[in-house]
Order: structure tokens, then sequence, then C-alpha cells
């Protein structure tokens, strides 16, 4: 069989799908540390939920609009 290249729009997908999943276990560390589930400084919580929440929510918008098919 002839090796087809590998389609750009299932690997931007994917890339897109493990930043939220990425940003979403951020959060929920976040969330762990600011309940003193787990040890850990305040403001390391806070930086980890706000950090999280870009991941999460802005930066794949960003990334979709950069990979954005151009209209001709």
């Amino acid at each position: 069989m002839a090796d087809t290249p590998p389609d750009p729009a299932k690997a931007r997908f994917l890339i897109i799908q493990l930043m939220r999943l990425g940003g979403l276990l951020m959060i929920l560390g976040a969330i762990l540390i600011l309940a003193d589930k787990i040890p850990g400084p305040v403001p390391l919580g806070i930086g980890l939920l706000l950090f999280g929440l870009f991941e999460f929510l802005i930066m794949p918008i960003m990334l979709a609009r950069r990979w954005k098919t151009p209209r001709k």
C-alpha cells in the first residue's frame, strides 16, 4: 500500500483536546491544593488554577484561529 500523509486536521484536533485535558488536570490539582486535600502553598494553587483556566478556555481558541484555513 502507498503511504498516505497524515491528516493535519486530526493532529490539530488531538493537540487541542490534549491541551484541554492538561488544563483540566491543572484545575483539579489547584482545587485539591486550595481545599487542603494535598499539601501545597496557596499561591501555587492559585497559579495552577489561573494557568489551567487559560489553557482550558483560551488556548484552544487561539490555536484554532491560528490553524484556520485562509479564505481564497
